[in-house]
């Protein structure tokens, strides 16, 4: 891998998800990455030394006063041993210190006497996330160069939901590759791309709804992928349990009618990446009450949806110079794929079988991509990285 040999410097915050640094640790260590782990005093509450040193293979450094660190290792030289810096969890509490130039431990008195590259993933509760010291200290620390990755959305230890949970090792890891193989390069910068992602909801009554078993992972994936690259990235999503991407702007929508209206207003973009699995039928008449059941089959009488993909593939002054589209299909997966993109009007048709387990809601994928010159089959990987194949792809296109 082209990460081999590379050399991480890991801190480990605490937290109880430093849980998730194991992981990360593993996942490192298996794609040949020399992991040199630093746990602070808080994260030995969460996770053991000796897990930590047995994933690393290597010894795990603690203590900024210990004489014997210092004589095999001072605290100097370890900051300068590496060539990435990953936090993972970041505290509030070591990203204000990283921002102010504190250096009370081991931790932050590494941050402070490197001059590698830093990659931070915060986790912390949803309100310290949102405090606006936090807040500053996280834009402190971007303009210093210092990379950040989530925290994604959900439900947290503390019993709260919101912004804050670490993202997951896997997002990291590929993050921390991006950064080790200087493809953290942003040739998308100034280009705006408008990508959808998730599925629709069409009310039938108040309380009853028609949708579809679309997670919105791999839409979700295509965006941080995209604005990893530096583009300016705005993500009409239908409901979804995921926390938006480091600095993508995400618009909240629910139906398809909503979803075409926001992709309108997103307009223009140089890019349109059209992930969303928008139902094509919606209930003709959706009932003002909740009906009831009358012992009698009810009908429900249909009407078509909106085509967003083709609408945005239609020639004119506000279409992208680049329209990406989706195909879930269940069979004969490139003929449905050719005919879709030769009806749709799109440029380009990434297409899967999601009768693969684990594709549908799962966290890998396995994909054909589709231009007017041919097809390409990309094989099983994960979500994150057939979003970044497929964002370099378009950066080739854009650039």
């Amino acid at each position: 891998m082209p990460i081999q040999g590379k050399r991480v410097l890991l801190i480990v915050g605490g937290g109880i998800a430093a849980y998730k640094a194991l992981e990360l640790t593993r996942l490192l260590r298996k794609a040949g990455v020399l992991v040199r782990p630093i746990l602070t005093r808080a994260g030995a509450e969460f996770v053991t030394p000796l897990s930590l040193g047995a994933l690393a293979e290597d010894k795990v450094y603690r203590d900024l006063f210990s004489l014997t660190d210092e004589a095999e290792m001072g605290h100097i030289e370890l900051s300068r041993s590496a060539d990435l810096i990953v936090v993972a969890p970041a505290t509030a509490d070591l990203m204000a210190k990283a921002a102010l130039g504190l250096a009370d431990d081991l931790a932050s008195t590494t941050l402070l006497a490197t001059d590698t590259a830093i990659l931070m993933a915060p986790a912390m509760n949803v309100r310290m996330w949102l405090h606006p010291a936090t807040q500053a200290n996280q834009q402190t620390l971007k303009a210093r160069g210092v990379t950040i990755v989530g925290p994604d959305e959900g439900a947290m230890a503390c019993g709260e939901f919101g912004p804050g949970r670490l993202a997951e090792p896997e997002a990291i890891f590929e993050a921390v590759s991006a950064a080790l193989t200087g493809s953290g390069a942003r040739p998308l910068a100034g280009k705006h791309v408008l990508v959808t992602a998730g599925p629709t909801v069409e009310p039938i009554d108040p309380v009853r709804v028609m949708t579809n078993r679309s997670s919105g992972k791999q839409g979700y994936a295509v965006a941080a992928a995209l604005e990893q690259l530096g583009a300016r990235v705005t993500l009409v999503s239908g409901p979804t349990a995921l926390g938006v991407p480091t600095g993508v702007q995400r618009v909240d929508v629910e139906t398809a009618d909503e979803m075409l209206a926001a992709c309108r207003a997103a307009l223009p973009a140089d890019a349109a990446v059209c992930v969303a699995a928008v139902a094509d039928w919606r209930p003709a008449a959706p009932g003002d009450l909740k009906i009831k059941k009358s012992g009698a089959a009810q009908p429900l009488e249909l009407t078509e949806n909106p085509d967003i993909l083709a609408t945005l593939s239609q020639h004119g002054p506000q279409r992208p110079g680049l329209v990406v589209g989706f195909a879930a299909e269940t069979n004969d997966v490139e003929e449905h794929a050719r005919a879709k993109r030769l009806r749709k009007g799109c440029d380009w048709i990434v297409a899967n079988d999601v009768t693969q387990a684990g594709v549908m809601g799962g966290d890998s994928n396995s994909v054909l991509f589709l231009t007017a010159e041919g097809a390409e089959a990309w094989p099983m990987a994960s979500k994150a990285e057939i979003g970044r194949h497929l964002a370099e792809r378009m950066a080739i296109a854009l650039t």
